[in-house]
């Protein structure tokens, strides 16, 4: 079994002490975001869980705890999103350096390939233009050069709520066949620079527009990455739960 910590909240930035807590016990709780009252079972067991995918923006405040999870055979990996945007785009993290530092770190710790990058999602607007991605991206692939092996990219999702956050914010996004004209050329710089830094690059479920700037779909919680960095088998395939495009393995 892979566990996603998670999709929903960043538990390594703000629940850090509780999943720890929790891999004690061996089991947490997780709520049905569609239906409240409905509480599922997950197994923490290093018996039971072949990997933990721990997703962050700000994983600094779990760095204490990793001798215990180690010691307590935790497999896990980091699915580090670390982008350059101005605080209205990107509120409430550390400073950039702060978060760099974050990832050399486990990098140096872990390895490179148990950090993957996430550059993610794409904004583009008159505050983030294609320009700003080229140098925010060219800048930090040149800095984590050899402490990651991969780096997954995506274009920003307009649902409702963020739409209504953007717009509180004062930011228009650009979309429709504007965006995909200025994110072509920009997704093929990004595709070469990551290749000239020597990290394999992947989209997070897109389509078309990215496969023809060279950049293959992949899975971010990925049970073929389980199996080069463990040996162990995880259960593959498609997580059903997941939107159509997501090539995601299943997960908890």
């Amino acid at each position: 079994m892979l566990v996603s910590a998670s999709r929903r909240t960043d538990i390594p930035a703000f629940y850090a002490e509780w999943f720890v807590s929790r891999v004690r016990e061996g089991w947490c709780l997780t709520r049905n975001p569609f239906r409240p009252s409905l509480l599922s079972r997950v197994s923490l067991d290093p018996a039971e869980v072949e990997a933990v995918f721990l997703w962050s923006k700000n994983p600094a405040p779990i760095l204490p705890f990793l001798d215990e999870l180690d010691g307590r055979g935790l497999r896990y990996l980091f699915l580090f999103t670390l982008n350059d945007y101005p605080p209205a785009l990107e509120p409430g993290v550390p400073p950039l350096a702060e978060r760099l530092d974050t990832f050399l770190r486990l990098s140096e710790r872990l390895g490179a390939r148990r950090v993957v990058w996430r550059y993610d999602p794409i904004v583009l607007s008159e505050a983030t233009p294609p320009a700003f991605h080229l140098e925010r991206f060219g800048a930090l692939a040149e800095a984590l050069e050899g402490k990651t092996e991969r780096v997954i990219v995506s274009l920003l999702d307009m649902y409702r709520k963020t739409r209504r956050r953007l717009a509180a914010a004062g930011v228009e996004v650009w979309e429709g066949e504007k965006a995909e004209r200025e994110a072509e050329p920009l997704l093929r710089f990004m595709r070469g620079t990551a290749e000239e830094r020597g990290m394999e690059i992947q989209s997070c479920a897109e389509g078309s527009l990215f496969a023809g700037a060279g950049i293959p779909p992949g899975a971010c919680v990925d049970a073929g990455l389980v199996r080069r960095i463990w040996g162990i088998s995880a259960p593959g395939g498609k997580d059903k739960g997941q939107r159509p495009a997501c090539l995601c393995s299943p997960s908890r």
